[in-house]
């Protein structure tokens, strides 16, 4: 029962955020907001607003490595969806062709979550009220990365593309991303507590199970979103999706604190959950390094028609998710 109610629970929360998605680029395009601003700040937050949910929910139902290890594990997989999107069109070697503009949300992704893994392991006891400064620090990095990305750097070609004529209006657009949250906000509840049962029934940590079954399926808007821009060559805008979800997935740590008032969030967060947030800092370092080294030459690895860094990042996700899982037999 508990699977079937996961699995029910998953389809609704996919075809909702799948709305979210679809209708916040429809207000992006009606709003003529630039496409960097698309991609990595609007499209970001609206296919990673499932995570936010899940981990105030999580919180709620007193499982605060569940709501760490989805974070961390959504950051993870979105990093394992860009190196499996630039094997499936190898031809175009996407993390060679995207922007400049996308090593910049990839740094900012980078930056935040070494800064998140810092305070999660020094431990600084500092609070205003009942949220931590580290938490405060975590969500004022991230506007200011915002306000970097959104202020300069993009190129302005898509400003000025027509908008097709079966686009829905603005009004259909604001009112159908207000009905697709609040199915978000009414399902995420009973995806967290059936995410709970189910570490209960298997004997895994709630962290591991955060980190695999909620990680990926609150991630699965991503790779709906993804695959169809990478499908219409729209590159730009799939990878932004990806890394600005990783800006915002840490963002949401950061402002799930607020919600928590038993004192500091980051100090419930155990040290297993860490080695979670350095593998998603490793994945997400390589596809930063593979978008700056995309003027190099690959020599033999054009012969087997596949990047070397997508090749990595997907084997050290899936040995990553290995160590996990032995941590949470035991976890």
């Amino acid at each position: 029962m508990i699977w079937l109610e996961f699995l029910a629970s998953t389809v609704v929360l996919v075809v909702a955020a799948r709305y979210l998605a679809r209708y916040g680029d429809v207000i992006s395009l009606r709003t003529g907001l630039g496409g960097v601003f698309i991609g990595t700040l609007l499209m970001a937050g609206a296919t990673s607003l499932p995570e936010l949910l899940t981990a105030i929910n999580a919180l709620n139902q007193d499982a605060p490595d569940l709501t760490a290890g989805n974070i961390f594990g959504s950051n993870m997989f979105n990093m394992f969806l860009l190196a499996v999107v630039d094997l499936m069109f190898y031809r175009v070697h996407i993390l060679r062709r995207v922007t400049i503009n996308h090593a910049v949300s990839a740094t900012l992704a980078v930056l935040l979550m070494s800064v998140a893994l810092f305070f999660i392991l020094a431990q600084i006891d500092v609070s205003l009220g009942w949220v931590g400064v580290d938490s405060l620090i975590l969500i004022a990095l991230y506007v200011l990365g915002a306000r970097l990305l959104s202020g300069g750097g993009d190129s302005g070609e898509g400003d000025e593309e027509e908008i097709p004529d079966d686009t829905p209006s603005l009004r259909t657009a604001l009112i159908g991303f207000g009905v697709a949250t609040v199915a978000l906000v009414l399902i995420t509840p009973v995806l967290v507590r059936s995410s709970i049962g189910i570490a209960e029934q298997t004997g895994l940590g709630t962290g591991f199970i955060g980190v695999t079954l909620v990680g990926i399926v609150t991630s699965l808007p991503e790779v709906m979103t993804t695959i169809a821009a990478a499908r219409i060559g729209a590159y730009d805008l799939a990878i932004g999706n990806l890394f600005g979800s990783n800006m915002f997935n840490i963002f949401a740590l950061g402002l799930v604190d607020f919600f928590y008032t038993d004192g500091r969030f980051l100090a419930e967060v155990s040290s297993t959950m860490t080695i979670a947030g350095m593998l998603a800092l490793l994945v997400t370092t390589l596809a930063l390094l593979g978008n700056l080294a995309r003027n190099l030459t690959r020599g033999g690895m054009r012969r087997l028609l596949i990047d070397a860094d997508a090749l990595m990042i997907a084997i050290i996700y899936v040995l990553g998710m290995v160590l996990l899982y032995n941590r949470g037999l035991i976890g």
